[in-house]
C-alpha cells in the first residue's frame, strides 16, 4: 500500500481548514463551448500564497515536533513550495530558510522574504539548490522539508481534490499539472477512494518531461535540463514517493510546448479573467489538445497557481 492515503488526506483537511477556506470550482460557459465539454476550473490560484502548495505546508508544520519547531526548517524551491513553507512557518512561529536557484523569479523571492524567510541563492536549478539544503540541515540543525518526500505535504495538497468531488460528484476527468507530483498524487488517491472511474490526466512541459518519460519507460528517467517558463513544471529528477503512485495511477500524461503554455496563459486571462502561471495554464492547453477525447464530459482543470512575474507576463502578452 502506498503511504499516501485517503485517511491521511481526510485528517489533513481539519488542519488546513483552520487557516484556509475551500477554493472556488467555477463552470465557464464560453470555455466549455470552445473545448466541447463542461469546463470547470479549480481555482487554487486564489490561495493566500497564490498556489495550492500552501495546503501541504500548513499540514506539515502542524505535525512538526515542538523541539524541531524551535530549531527551524530548510527547503529548496522555485517558489510556490517555498512560499508555502514560509507562510506556514510564519503561522506556527518557526524560522524558515529557503534555497532558490540563481535567476529565480524575483517576485517569488520577494514574497518569501516578506513572509519572514531567510533566502539563499544557490545552483543553476532546483536540484542543485537541494544539494545545499542537505549540507545546511546538518550544519544548522534544521529540518529539511523536501517537497517530494514528505507525506504531510501530499496529504495537505490532496484536500483540494476532496473539494472537487464534494462540489462536482459527476466529474469525469481531472487535469492536473505535474512538477514534483504532489497534486497529481493527491488526485489519484482521492479518485481511487471515491470513484475509480474518474480519469486523472497529468500535464508536463515538453522541455521538462522527466515524469512523462519515466511513466512511459516504467522506471525513473532523469533529464539533463528542465528549461521551461513554467516554474511549477521545472523538475528533471523524478522522486520515489510520487513516482510510485504516478506510474500505475495516472491515466494519461500530456506534453505541452512552451508556446502552448504561453497560449494557455492567454486563454486563462481571456476566458476566466484570472492570472495563471505556466503550470496552471498548462492544464487548459492540455484540455484543448484532448477536447475530442473528452467531448461532452464534466472536466476539471486545476489552476494551480498565479505567481507569474511582470516581465514574463509582458512576454506572454506580446504579439498575442
Amino acid at each position: 500500500m502506498h503511504p499516501v492515503t485517503f485517511h491521511g488526506i481526510l485528517t489533513a483537511r481539519r488542519v488546513v481548514y483552520r487557516f484556509l477556506k475551500p477554493t472556488p470550482l467555477i463552470y465557464y460557459p464560453e470555455l466549455s463551448t470552445i473545448l466541447n465539454f463542461n469546463a470547470h476550473i479549480k481555482h487554487e490560484n486564489h490561495q493566500p500564497t497564490g498556489s495550492f502548495k500552501v495546503r501541504g505546508g500548513l499540514n506539515f508544520m502542524n505535525q512538526l515536533p515542538d523541539e524541531q519547531k524551535d530549531r527551524g526548517v530548510i527547503t529548496a524551491t522555485r517558489g510556490n513550495h517555498g512560499q508555502s513553507i514560509a507562510y506556514a512557518a510564519q503561522q506556527f512561529g518557526v524560522r524558515a530558510t529557503i534555497i532558490v536557484p540563481h535567476g529565480n523569479n524575483p517576485e517569488k523571492n520577494s514574497a518569501m522574504q516578506a513572509l519572514g524567510a531567510e533566502l539563499i541563492e544557490h545552483g543553476i536549478d532546483f536540484d542543485e539548490s537541494c544539494e545545499l539544503c542537505e549540507e545546511l540541515q546538518v550544519e544548522r540543525g534544521l529540518y529539511y522539508v523536501h517537497p517530494c518526500t514528505e507525506l504531510a505535504l501530499f496529504h495537505g495538497v490532496g484536500t483540494y481534490s476532496l473539494e472537487i468531488f464534494e462540489e462536482l460528484p459527476t466529474v469525469d476527468a481531472i487535469i492536473v499539472p505535474i512538477g514534483g507530483g504532489s497534486g497529481s498524487c493527491g488526485a489519484i488517491t482521492v479518485a481511487k477512494a471515491i470513484n475509480p472511474n474518474v480519469k486523472i490526466i497529468g500535464v508536463q512541459a515538453a522541455n521538462a518531461p522527466a515524469i512523462y518519460l519515466s511513466w512511459k519507460a516504467g522506471e525513473k528517467v532523469t533529464t539533463d535540463s528542465a528549461d521551461t517558463i513554467a516554474d511549477g513544471l521545472a523538475t528533471r529528477v523524478p522522486f520515489d514517493l510520487p513516482f510510485s503512485i504516478l506510474k500505475d495511477g495516472i491515466n494519461q500524461i500530456v506534453l505541452v510546448s512552451e508556446e502552448e503554455i504561453r497560449e494557455g496563459m492567454r486563454m486563462a486571462l481571456r476566458y476566466t479573467h484570472n492570472l495563471a502561471e505556466g503550470a496552471a495554464a498548462a492544464t487548459i492547453v492540455a484540455a484543448h489538445k484532448l477536447k475530442a477525447e473528452l467531448a461532452g464530459q464534466n472536466v476539471v482543470m486545476v489552476m494551480s497557481g498565479a505567481n507569474l512575474d511582470r516581465e514574463t507576463l509582458k512576454w506572454v502578452l506580446s504579439d498575442a
